[in-house]
């Protein structure tokens, strides 16, 4: 852990810190749905991202749930993962003028946040179970299993038309004008330097 608080000692306490940890993930994922919803310009993707946002809802009260099980706290603990994903995601999405080039974007960032998420819930569900709390690796796993259902959406979606749409889109080629300049830079690039 971090300089400031108390060392993992034992495995239960890896539980608790890594469910801390999908639970800010949750947060971050929850505050970050509705710009991709607003920045998909695909009917099917907007739809999907706004499907997404209520699963997140669900999968945060679910989270809640567990805590409750085990007797602690529901708090989020900084998960540099997530905030790292979603930070490239801006960055990236920020560059991107085009509308169908942004919905492949869009999809990308997505599933990484989805893999993440799939590791997390993978992880979680097996220790419970290792930890003797079979209930709480039955919400996990259902949380897992939407997770997974997304990715496989999302990927169907980009496979079906959004990248090929998007690998479609190309340069406009340059005019008279354009060409002539492009010449000229050409042969000045030739000319050494004095």
């Amino acid at each position: 852990m971090g300089w400031f608080s108390s060392d993992i000692d034992t495995f239960e306490e890896l539980f608790v810190h890594t469910l801390q940890d999908i639970y800010y993930a949750e947060h971050q994922i929850r505050k970050s749905l509705p710009d991709m919803v607003a920045k998909a310009s695909d009917a099917e993707l907007k739809k999907g991202f706004r499907m997404h946002l209520k699963q997140t809802d669900g999968h945060i009260k679910r989270l809640d749930r567990v805590f409750k099980m085990i007797k602690s706290l529901p708090q989020g603990t900084k998960c540099p993962a997530i905030d790292g994903i979603i930070d490239e995601a801006n960055e990236i999405v920020g560059e991107i003028d085009n509308k169908t080039v942004l919905n492949a974007a869009l999809i990308a960032a997505a599933q990484a946040v989805e893999h993440y998420e799939i590791t997390r819930y993978g992880t979680l569900a097996a220790w419970a179970k290792l930890i003797g709390r079979n209930d709480v690796a039955k919400i996990l796993a259902m949380t897992l299993k939407e997770e997974k259902a997304t990715d496989k959406k999302l990927g169907s979606i980009a496979k079906r038309k959004i990248n090929k749409k998007a690998a479609m889109r190309k340069l406009p080629k340059p005019d008279r004008t354009e060409r002539a300049e492009n010449a000229f830079l050409a042969a000045a690039a030739g000319i050494p330097a004095i």
